[in-house]
């Protein structure tokens, strides 16, 4: 077992006091031993005195198959967007997927993603690009109706296959996904709740994204999506929701008594523009968890989730009127600590002793980042920072991103690569 001592960062903990402390952390086989004034011995010491570190980000919506669309699907709205890409997929093979997901895996590793919840099909394949890169996956087999789907077979099927030959590992989870209120029936919904519940996992859905999605929906059902996701008792404690802009107060105190998470993504919402800004305050306040999510490239157009944070943050504010109506606090736990809540993970989203070696390292000396005080740590991440201040990324205690450079990464082999 290898043990690796940080010596002298300064730590945002995001444990149950917040704490941002100087301490050195010893790591012993992935997972946090101690933190304190001590220096144990270790079989590798690393002077971290101009670092300051914060566990890692979770990105709890995106699609990172569809990194190679980065660009492509420009200044179109939702509607055209879903036409383009059913197309798109339509046409893919596996080594694409992979060669497309690889790609996305170490975009987020670079930018402090240690963990990701992923809606796509073939999510056997990008489990295999997770393993490589190291990044740990919440993968949620995307089901829909039989006659909407661009999947060879039975999209239920597939993902009920997925799971049962998927082991779950450090790095790899299975979880269920349906595509959303108009491409899947209440049949695959209920049959996709009950797959998740057999299997323990993560039940994932779009949810409530766009006027054209509630009201479409309403004007033959008579009732909005959440509202009636809720009535047929799909949104449990295990169910996360993508998006969440067109919630009406009501659907937020549902959703709140029932557990469940929404997962917002402000960037892709914006440039897709899909109109309003969610009630995130009023979903905090009401007890709802909200996580952050940055959707995929082809939406985004990156899985950063440090601009997520920031130009969420600034949404929300210039919305209200208010540069008070949602804190830099508030965005640092969405990204960590209630991303962890969401995946039902328990040891990850804070550095505390007995949790997973997630964590990402900034260097204090960056021009992005300096100067930074104990008092402003957490600002300093969520407001003033950026990529270029990130030295390294480590998941389950290795290191994904060392001195700026990713670990494995060839961009030769990206050189007229095939992402179809």
């Amino acid at each position: 077992m290898k043990t690796t001592l940080l010596k002298g960062p300064l730590i945002v903990t995001q444990n149950s006091s917040r704490d941002i402390l100087r301490a050195n952390i010893l790591i012993d086989n992935g997972t946090i031993a101690y933190i304190g004034p001590d220096e144990p011995q270790a079989d590798e010491t690393i002077d971290y005195r101009n670092r300051l570190v914060c566990p890692g980000f979770i990105n709890t919506h995106t699609h990172v198959a569809m990194t190679h669309l980065r660009g492509r699907l420009d200044d179109i709205g939702l509607s055209e967007f879903l036409r383009e890409t059913s197309a798109l997929d339509s046409e893919r093979t596996s080594r694409g997927i992979f060669n497309s997901a690889l790609l996305g895996l170490y975009e987020m590793a670079a930018s402090g993603v240690t963990t990701f919840l992923d809606l796509y099909y073939s999510e056997d394949v990008i489990a295999q690009a997770c393993q490589k890169v190291g990044i740990r996956g919440y993968l949620a087999w995307a089901t829909l109706d039989d006659d909407k789907t661009t999947q060879k077979g039975s999209p239920l099927d597939n993902a009920r296959r997925f799971l049962a030959n998927t082991k779950r590992t450090g790095l790899v989870h299975p979880c269920v996904g349906v595509q959303g209120v108009y491409a899947a029936s209440d049949e695959v919904y209920l049959k996709a709740r009950d797959l998740a519940e057999e299997h323990g996992t993560i039940l994932h859905s779009h949810l409530a994204e766009t006027r054209e999605e509630v009201y479409g929906f309403r004007k033959i059902r008579n009732e909005r999506p959440a509202e009636h996701l809720h009535k047929i008792g799909v949104t449990g404690r295990n169910f996360v929701g993508a998006h969440g802009v067109w919630l009406t107060m009501n659907e937020v105190r549902m959703l709140a008594s029932d557990g469940a998470t929404i997962s917002w993504n402000p960037v892709s919402n914006s440039k897709l523009g899909v109109g309003g800004v969610a009630q995130v305050p009023e979903m905090l306040a009401a007890g709802l968890n909200v996580s952050i999510g940055s959707d995929s490239a082809g939406s985004n157009n990156s899985q950063d989730i440090l601009s997520s944070m920031k130009f969420g943050s600034m949404m929300i504010k210039n919305e209200r009127w208010d540069p008070s109506s949602i804190r830099a606090q508030e965005l640092m736990d969405m990204a960590t600590l209630r991303g962890a809540k969401a995946l039902q993970n328990d040891v990850i989203g804070s550095i505390e002793v007995g949790k997973s070696a997630d964590m990402v390292a900034f260097d204090m000396e960056s021009p992005f980042i300096s100067p930074v005080i104990p008092e402003t740590a957490v600002k300093s991440i969520v407001y003033g920072s950026s990529i270029g201040a990130i030295k390294d990324v480590m998941v389950n205690g290795n290191f994904v991103k060392r001195d700026g450079a990713l670990i494995g990464y060839d961009p030769a082999y990206f050189e007229d690569c095939n992402f179809i």
